[in-house]
């Protein structure tokens, strides 16, 4: 599978909950941090419910 990589871009103040948990299960817990995942659609809902925070590029 492909990777992708993901760059927490907004701050996660002010945010529910569940917006919180999902980055952190990302693995994004400052500004700018980058991590790579596989693109599993598990992986892919996750950014999808916090796309308005996190930047994503195909690599």
């Amino acid at each position: 599978m492909a990777k992708i990589k993901i760059t927490k871009v907004r701050s996660d103040i002010n945010r529910t909950a569940t917006q919180k948990r999902t980055l952190a299960s990302l693995g994004l817990r400052k500004m700018g941090q980058t991590v790579e995942h596989e693109d599993t659609p598990t992986i892919l809902g996750m950014v999808k419910k916090v796309s308005h925070l996190v930047s994503v590029e195909t690599k």
